[in-house]
């Protein structure tokens, strides 16, 4: 049983070239059947893929490819249907119809937000010691 939805979105940072980047996934926690557990299951544009925040879901550096665990940056619950008594909905009354556009529409990518702004680069061999 789903127990929780959200939409996460992690922060990395390049521990080589210093690039900040972000990732939104889609979590959703959930019980199993038996009760005996808990477990979260992550996804990114509709693909399943491991926790960006252990070193198997760590992404890659899109300037130089070394891979790096992320950080949560934001989140933001989804509330799961069917909700309070009063809360807002619209019955479906014909499903093959309804809302006909949502087929056609373009996915939302996980990386289409508006990302960190990039700190000016050092030169190769420079370092920040003693600045500041």
């Amino acid at each position: 049983m789903i127990t929780e939805m959200a939409l996460e979105r992690a922060e990395f940072t390049c521990g080589r070239c210093w690039f900040d980047w972000s990732i939104d996934y889609d979590v959703q926690q959930y019980s199993d059947e038996g009760g005996t557990g808990t477990w979260e299951y992550f996804s990114r544009d509709g693909i399943p893929v491991p926790s960006p925040y252990t070193p198997a879901g760590a992404s890659p550096c899109p300037a130089c490819g070394r891979h790096w665990v992320g950080r949560l940056l934001a989140r933001r619950l989804i509330p799961a249907a069917p909700g309070a008594a009063d809360t807002p909905r619209e019955k479906v009354t014909d499903a093959a119809r309804h809302r006909p556009e949502r087929r056609g529409a373009p996915l939302l990518g996980s990386t289409a937000h508006t990302q960190p702004e990039q700190p000016a680069r050092l030169p190769e061999g420079t370092s920040t010691a003693g600045v500041g």
